[in-house]
């Protein structure tokens, strides 16, 4: 018998790093426009304090610990890309 309680495993959502970047970057008014392959450089509002404001937000809300060499073009390239650097720190 499984106690799923038990499952410390988390499953990070695309949806739920997506909000973390729309809330962190205020984007809200372009939600729609945001999607698993949009480039997060062509954010204009993603410059370096918003990088250090977003992984400081996702380390929160995902209960992750993120090094700075971590911090890569290559992770910060989509929001697909980025969640799945959420999700294999979450492991």
């Amino acid at each position: 018998m499984t106690n799923s309680s038990l499952d410390t495993t988390r499953t990070i959502d695309l949806a739920e790093v997506r909000a973390a970047v729309i809330e962190t970057l205020g984007i809200e008014d372009r939600a729609d426009a945001l999607d698993a392959t949009t480039p997060l450089a062509s954010l204009p509002e993603l410059d370096s304090m918003a990088v250090l404001e977003l992984v400081v937000e996702l380390e929160r809300r995902f209960d992750i610990t993120v090094d700075g060499e971590d911090v890569t073009a290559e992770v910060f390239e989509t929001v697909a890309s980025l969640a799945a650097f959420v999700g294999a720190q979450s492991r």
